[in-house]
């Protein structure tokens, strides 16, 4: 069975990469002229984005080198030890939802420190794996299109990654056992 999805997992992106041209020749597309077209649109977009990116790097970049993470992680520390929850993993909870970089990077230092079998580096995969860069999607990709408003997105983004947190914990816990 193993091997069955190794096969599969190395031959599925190969495949795909040759069968959409093949397909859309077939279907009369005039492949390259669409590529083309759609890589123009894509460095216009590129282009959008640009400031709002700059804009959040600089907003994450002011926030850690404050000192503010530092601070509200001791706040919230001792009462999810409490419960369980190793301190280790705290930076990563608030860090996820700002930046994808900066929380892989800090799951990747976990691992290196703690090694790749401990409870912390395994609560920290499953929540890297459980969670999204939600302030980030906002701000880059609503900015891009010109949504102003985010409406419920903000709340409903936070909630999900509040949810997949204790998720994330709950199935290490139930996984792994509690350390």
């Amino acid at each position: 069975m193993i091997s069955i999805i190794q096969i599969v997992s190395t031959w599925t992106i190969p495949v795909l990469i040759a069968f959409i041209p093949l397909y859309a020749s077939l279907r009369k597309v005039p492949v390259y002229e669409t590529f083309v077209d759609g890589a123009k649109d894509g460095f216009g977009t590129a282009i959008g984005i640009i400031p709002h990116l700059v804009g959040m790097m600089t907003a994450i970049g002011m926030f850690r080198a404050s000192g503010a993470l530092d601070a509200l992680i001791g706040v919230i520390r001792p009462a999810l030890e409490l419960i369980g929850i190793p301190s280790d993993v705290l930076p990563l909870a608030l860090l996820r939802p700002i930046t994808g970089a900066g929380s892989l990077a800090f799951v990747t230092d976990l691992i290196k420190e703690q090694g790749p079998d401990s409870f912390a580096a395994r609560v920290a995969s499953a929540i890297q794996g459980s969670t999204d860069t939600t302030l980030y999607v906002l701000t880059v990709y609503f900015g891009a299109v010109g949504i102003r408003n985010a409406r419920y997105a903000l709340k409903v983004g936070l909630f999900s990654d509040l949810v997949g947190f204790f998720a994330a914990v709950a199935a290490c816990w139930l996984l792994f056992g509690l350390v």
